[in-house]
């Protein structure tokens, strides 16, 4: 290389670029150039140049090699001296292939190490020289002394505290707290290999595990004397003992059975395999405690075990019993499923409910009467600990309160698996898991599920071949079964068989499969892996997860064995149909490539997955610092005592490596205290006084300083890049809401635009969020298909029980006002179809008024099509409203997926959306014959729901993850059957244009039933003023 050329970081990252052309400065001021090797390192190099530089001028000025240091120009334009002659250039990597030969000066060791942590922290440490903060300066040389004085400290232990700090002990838990010799140990013997340092001899011999690391060594040495014939000169006390490959020793007075040696030969079998176990699955229904029922009911506990939604087995009932406050049962239920069989992530679900004989009717022949079922507690229960082992013993579940539903159901497997922390007041049940092994059973571990030991391996033979006991056998049958799989079917489908498979997994609605289908799916599953690996989901889906002889066949996901997934795939196996912790973790794994602004947009979901998985899968990902990503909306669940414990740790653990984050949130917290209280003075003032009164003391007490103080220079919680800097107390009102059975307050903070807040008390804004992120996620679709429908959808956050923050749209008004303002009458404002073309032309005078219509025109368009994919429900003309630029836009969405509100049993949403006549008016610039402004206006509609539709699995995935959340109108399948109908999945393109022009044209044909409505709202609203 030339000289000049620089080195950027590129280069040493080629691996063609073996060689470097190197220029040398030596003290002298003579210049050398040779080649030199970038895996070189400083020291090799130094005895070339100085080889090189005998033969030069001035030669003999030079000193000893060791006094002299090279330094470089590194990667960030500083000079760098280099003082580990131990690193090779290209760790190095000058900016340019130029080094200086300088005197050494100072101390060398402390340059060294200065040197290092440089390295180490990735910050050269003279950068905080350079600071000349006198805080800092204090700082490192307080604790520079503190870190000497550690460290001379540690050079005055004895060897065995030495050893206690540097190598400390890994011992059995139930043995730290009790002392050595408190335990009694196994009767066992253990075979142990020793092998002494140095020496390739090794001996093998029998101890006592109660013996001590001192007696094993003795045993060593007496073993070693008697072999060589050697004199008994050494002592054992010279000596330590080293776990071989491992940095683990053992010392002190311990009996080894307290040991946790964790070494790659495992001692004679302490667990054994769940797959080799082959008794049925059972256990044992001991007492209830704190049962509330009516004393002529009786009661029955339901037992069932789940892998997600999927029934493993069939559910178990126990017998009848009085009710009573404690009633017992001590009964034996037995499932219709081996212990072999139980997948990893099995879940036993209970219900303890009350049955009543139905009374008789007067006419009726038949001869068995009928009993009713009143559910009254559930609780769930993992089988398996974080530590894969299958639980045993007696276990109280302190059970939740069962909420009766349309379905039915009894058992609640999406439920908690946490006991209900109420224990004070909770219906309990004590069960009891018998043991089913003499030792603990153990799941296998993910390789030898996924196919056995590797060829070769001596499984069953040696000191640890019995680690799990009677599973070697079954093994190497699954391994056997996989190879046959691969080899054996691979490679010898028809033509036929492969597009029928193509076929069932291209359907755009993954309903349930018929028979011979599952069986084709089952039967092609490598051809899955390799060339569809996109429909995992489907394979999953037909694995038989009660047979572990199929979970063994199944080629488990992960980056080694599963190309990546995108990202509708991804999210789809974080349902709960999928709780296979391998599953999750790949899931997890193929969505780390969305950016920030992409996870925020499916944070709702996310969050709702870390709300359900078992705890051994919680994971927090790294490399997310921003605020919005970190705030997410854990906070606003933190009152829900099924999630409150997780989401605590979670957040605990989003503090801890986000604390410079802290402080704004507890700025927010205060702030948000402050209007809690303020809402309840409103709500207690204005049940006293009139409105202007309890405004004006509302004011009065936002200007008390503690207030102001609070409420003002805070992040926005709503965009954490908007600073709220002061409230204006002039422009703070209240409002009235049905909903919330409680005041709702609306200030406006003031900064650079000024933005307005409404803190909403009483109402669940989760259903809002919801609604809201899915109107931008249609948004982001739609422009990136180059569509803008010019969509307003606001900021909103739920902070807590029933408590959230809502953005202010500014300069924007309720169509209801607007009709109002220019009517007379409130009985006649809804029909004025001039009213919003009039109000429009008054805020966008001349060349204005086109654009603003095109705005409506867009956003009437947007809406349209959301609310209808949505089935959102309850939209009065004061929840649409209009921003002065003409885009309309909807609020508050109390209701959506089609559960519509009803009076006196009559459907009050009698039309798919809203198309009144009056948006058609300013859609056609007040003309009644601009047929062309309209039709562009239904072209918009049509390629906006088309869109949709194209994307209406991402829309399924995401209501589903949300099924758990507790939202009222999502709560079952039932509920996201609504989508997949509104978006016509089952339908051609063809098909499904023509089904939503059908709605298109009843929307405004029966656009008549909205105004009247509209009516009954208005006169309503006007009689509460």
């Amino acid at each position: 290389m030339p000289p000049g050329v620089d080195c950027p970081m590129e280069f040493w990252s080629k691996e063609e670029n073996q060689i470097v052309e190197v220029d040398f400065l030596l003290p002298t001021g003579v210049y050398l150039n040779f080649p030199v090797s970038r895996n070189a390192n400083l020291s090799s190099i130094k005895e070339v140049l100085w080889h090189n530089a005998q033969s030069e001028p001035l030669f003999h000025m030079l000193s000893d090699p060791e006094a002299y240091v090279f330094t470089c120009i590194n990667q960030t334009a500083e000079q760098q001296e280099l003082e580990d002659e131990q690193r090779r250039l290209c760790d190095i990597q000058p900016f340019l292939p130029v080094l200086r030969l300088v005197a050494r000066q100072g101390d060398r060791v402390k340059k060294l190490i200065n040197s290092q942590i440089s390295l180490l922290i990735g910050k050269g440490l003279h950068e905080f020289d350079s600071l000349g903060d006198p805080e800092v300066n204090d700082f490192r040389t307080k604790m520079g002394q503190f870190c000497e004085e550690a460290a001379a400290h540690r050079q005055q232990l004895g060897w065995e505290a030495w050893m206690h700090y540097n190598f400390p002990l890994q011992l059995e838990p139930s043995a730290r707290g009790l002392g050595a010799g408190a335990l009694r140990g196994p009767s066992r013997t253990l075979f142990v290999n020793v092998k002494f340092e140095g020496n390739e001899e090794s001996f093998t011999f029998q101890v006592s595990p109660n013996d001590f690391p001192l007696a094993l060594m003795a045993c060593a040495l007496k073993k070693r004397v008697t072999v060589f014939r050697q004199p008994a000169l050494e002592r054992p006390e010279d000596y330590t003992l080293k776990v071989n490959g491992k940095y683990e020793y053992l010392y002190g007075s311990y009996p080894l059975y307290q040991f946790q040696v964790s070494c790659p030969c495992p001692p004679q079998p302490s667990s054994v395999s769940l797959w080799a176990l082959e008794q049925p699955f059972c256990i044992e229904l001991i007492q209830g405690s704190k049962v509330n029922a009516d004393e002529r009911m009786k009661l029955v506990v339901l037992a069932g075990l789940f892998h997600g939604n999927e029934m493993l087995c069939k559910t178990v009932s126990s017998s009848e019993v009085t009710v009573c406050s404690e009633p017992v049962w001590k009964q034996r239920l037995e499932f219709d499923i081996n212990v072999c069989d139980l997948p990893r992530m099995a879940r036993l679900c209970f219900a303890l409910y009350a049955v009543i004989e139905k009374a008789k009717k007067a006419r009726s022949t038949k001869k068995k009467s009928k009993k009713a079922d009143c559910p009254i507690a559930w609780a769930n229960l993992m089988l398996f600990d974080y530590k894969d082992q299958l639980k045993t013993g007696e276990r109280c579940l302190y059970m939740w309160s069962s909420v009766p539903d349309e379905k039915g159901e009894l058992l609640n497997p999406m439920g908690t698996v946490w006991s209900n922390p109420n224990t004070e007041s909770a219906a309990a049940l004590v069960i009891c898991i018998p043991e089913v092994a003499p030792h603990p059973v153990y799941y296998p571990t993910m390789e030898k599920v996924s196919g056995g030991p590797a060829q070769g391996s001596p499984l069953g033979s040696g000191p640890g071949g019995g680690l799990y006991r009677g599973l070697p056998r079954l093994l190497l049958a699954g391994r056997l079964i996989l190879e046959l799989g691969k080899n054996g079917e691979h490679g010898r489908f028809t033509e036929d068989e492969l597009q029928q498979l193509r076929e069932i997994l291209e359907r755009k609605v993954a309903g349930e499969l018929y028979e011979h289908e599952k069986d084709l799916v089952w039967k092609m599953r490598h051809e899955i892996q390799e060339q569809f690996p996109e429909a995992l989901a489907r394979l999953l889906l037909v694995t038989k997860w009660n047979k572990h002889e199929d979970v063994a066949q199944v080629a488990l996901p992960s980056p080694s064995s599963w190309p990546e997934l995108p990202v509708l795939s991804a999210l789809e196996l974080l349902d709960f149909s999928f709780p296979d912790r391998h599953v999750g973790s790949f899931a997890i794994q193929s969505l780390r490539k969305l950016t920030d602004d992409e996870l925020f947009q499916y944070l709702l979901q996310l969050v709702q997955v870390l709300a359900r998985v078992p705890p051994d899968r919680v994971t927090v990902p790294a490399g997310r610092p921003h605020r919005k990503i970190g705030r997410s909306s854990l906070s606003s669940e933190m009152h829900v005592p099924s999630v409150a414990l997780r989401f605590g740790l979670i957040m605990e653990a989003y503090c801890r490596g986000s604390n410079h984050h802290m402080k704004a949130l507890m700025k927010q917290g205060e702030a948000l205290n402050k209007m809690k209280a303020l809402n309840d003075f409103v709500r207690v003032s204005s049940q006293r006084t009139t409105k202007p009164q309890t405004k004006e003391l509302m004011h009065v007490c936002l200007r008390q300083e503690i207030y102001m103080e609070a409420l003002s220079n805070l992040q926005s919680p709503l965009n954490p890049s908007t600073l709220l800097s002061e409230v204006c107390v002039e422009q703070c009102t209240f409002m009235d809401s049905k909903r919330s059975r409680g005041s709702q307050a609306a200030g406006e903070a003031a900064g650079s635009c000024s933005p307005g807040i409404i803190f909403k008390n009483g109402d669940d804004l989760r259903q809002d969020m919801l609604t809201l992120q899915m109107i931008q996620l249609m948004d982001v679709l739609w422009k990136q298909e180059g569509l803008d429908l010019r969509m307003t959808p606001y900021g909103c956050l739920s902070m807590g029980d029933r408590t959230g923050l809502i953005e202010v749209v500014s300069h924007s008004d309720t169509i209801a006002n607007i009709q109002l303002n220019k009517s007379n009458m409130a009985a006649t404002a809804a029909f004025n179809k001039d009213a919003l073309l009039n109000w429009l032309k008054s805020k966008n005078p001349g060349e204005a008024l086109e654009r603003a219509i095109e705005e409506f025109t867009l956003s009437c368009a947007g809406y349209c099509v959301a609310t209808y994919v949505l089935g959102i429900g309850d939209r009065h003309s004061d929840n649409i409203m209009i921003r002065e630029s003409g885009q309309l836009f909807h609020i508050d969405f109390g209701h959506f997926l089609g559960n519509f509100k009803t009076k006196f049993g009559i459907n009050r949403e009698r039309v798919p959306f809203i198309l009144t006549y009056d948006f058609v008016h300013v859609i056609q610039q007040g003309k009644t014959n601009n047929n062309e402004k309209f039709e562009r206006f239904r072209s918009y509609c049509e390629r906006a729901y088309t869109i949709l539709r194209r994307h209406g699995l991402l829309f399924l995935h995401l209501f589903a993850l949300m099924r758990a959340a507790g939202l009222p109108e999502l709560s079952c399948s039932k509920d996201i059957q609504y989508l997949k109908d509104s978006l016509a999945l089952g339908k051609t393109d063809e098909e499904a244009l023509k089904h939503f022009r059908v709605k298109f044209n009843e929307a405004l044909r029966e656009s008549w039933k909205t105004k009247v409505n509209w009516l009954a709202h208005n006169v309503s609203k006007d009689n509460r003023q």
